[in-house]
């Protein structure tokens, strides 16, 4: 929550989206002390453009005295250095112009990155779930299946689960799910550079197993309109809300994988006992190692891994040079389970395929969630932009 002192009834709903979170509006100086003292957990106060200089530099200092660590941004129809002198000597931390919405965004994280710090809360001692990502370059390997079911069973034991779909174009986690979301993904474009969690919230679908879903768009065009970034903040806000987030992708490396990849704590790369699943998984590999990805935040998994197709398991780790963590059977159970909507870890939990799932995630994921928050999921972007460019550069599907 964040307190604002300001006259304007309307003032609050206007912020919101670029202050983040919700906002308890106050029309006084004596009003918005006592909600100060009410709230010891809130670090930020705004002033409105509409409050006089003089008020607004009182209230500053009044809060400075009581509470050090409460920061304070002050917004002003029109920016000079009389203003800005007399703001920071009364010890408002910004100055902001009410018209720039993303100077606000970014000033508020600013000021909360500093309170927490202020506080004895270091940002990297906070605790955040786990983004888990599963990809494959070649289609048709299970990954929906596979990443909806995954959730399913992490929902089952009491975590706070989403997953993400991130095939814009032609996604089908909802219809997996047999979700009827009535937003996507695509609404988030307008919250871009100031994502909170209640925005978020505003796209997700419920799913009875206990999950939430993030939906691609039901429009394939409106794929083109969303943004890399708005999937980094995505993740990065879903962090503070979930316990873990599992990310279905196309079988392709875009923008928007990409920056999954940039945000993930594990990658499963999914493969069948097939050449053109194997060649890619190879590739696929050798792409990784190009951006930079670590080889410990990757793990193998070998789906319909016991098909009768004339390639063993054994033939696989040959050619990738790389332990499979986890063999999925193949199963009529498992499309059969997809036309009910209901995840086979929850409709035959004692299933082999269940089991199959139950294995990774006990052996893979819940220990990410063991650690102590000081984990970041280890720099990507930026290693190599020029092989990034490359990769992106390739364009569409496999």
């Amino acid at each position: 929550m964040t307190l604002l002192w300001d006259n304007d009834p309307a003032a609050a709903e206007r912020f919101s989206y670029a202050v983040g979170g919700d906002i308890t509006r106050q029309d006084s100086h004596a009003a918005l002390i006592r909600s100060l003292e009410d709230s010891p957990g809130e670090h930020l106060v705004v002033i409105g453009p509409d409050i006089d200089m003089q008020s607004a530099c009182d209230l500053s200092e009044a809060v400075r005295v009581q509470r050090a660590e409460v920061g304070v941004l002050l917004l002003r129809r029109r920016l000079d250095v009389a203003v800005l002198g007399q703001a920071l000597r009364a010890g408002v931390r910004e100055v902001i112009t009410a018209d720039d919405l993303t100077g606000l965004a970014d000033a508020v994280r600013r000021s909360r990155e500093l309170s927490l710090k202020m506080a004895g809360h270091q940002d990297h001692a906070v605790k955040e779930g786990k983004v888990v990502t599963v990809f494959s370059a070649k289609g048709g390997v299970g990954k929906t299946t596979f990443s909806t079911n995954l959730g399913a069973y992490l929902a089952s034991t009491g975590a706070k689960v989403l997953v993400v779909d991130l095939d814009l174009a032609f996604g089908d986690v909802g219809i997996s799910l047999q979700m009827l979301p009535q937003n996507s993904i695509i609404d988030l474009v307008q919250m871009a550079g100031h994502l909170d969690e209640k925005g978020l919230e505003s796209v997700v679908t419920h799913h009875e197993s206990g999950l939430d879903a993030a939906c691609a768009p039901a429009e394939p065009s409106d794929a083109d309109r969303i943004p890399g970034q708005i999937i980094g903040e995505l993740l990065k806000v879903g962090k503070r809300k979930y316990d873990f987030i599992v990310v279905d992708t196309p079988p392709a490396f875009t923008e928007h994988v990409l920056a999954a990849f940039d945000n993930s704590d594990l990658l499963i790369l999914l493969a069948t006992l097939d050449i053109p699943a194997v060649k890619n998984l190879r590739l696929t590999l050798d792409t990784l190692d190009l951006l930079g990805s670590p080889k410990e935040d990757r793990v193998v998994v070998l789906n319909r891994s016991d098909a009768k197709v004339g390639l063993r398991a054994e033939d696989v780790v040959a050619v990738i040079k790389q332990e499979i963590a986890v063999m999925v059977p193949n199963s009529q159970a498992v499309p059969a389970s997809v036309n009910r909507g209901v995840p086979i870890v929850l409709d035959e939990p004692k299933h082999a395929v269940s089991l199959a799932i139950k294995e990774l995630a006990e052996s893979f994921i819940k220990p990410l969630a063991a650690s102590d928050g000081r984990d970041e999921p280890k720099e990507r972007r930026g290693q190599d932009e020029h092989a990034r460019r490359r990769i992106l550069s390739w364009g569409g599907r496999r």
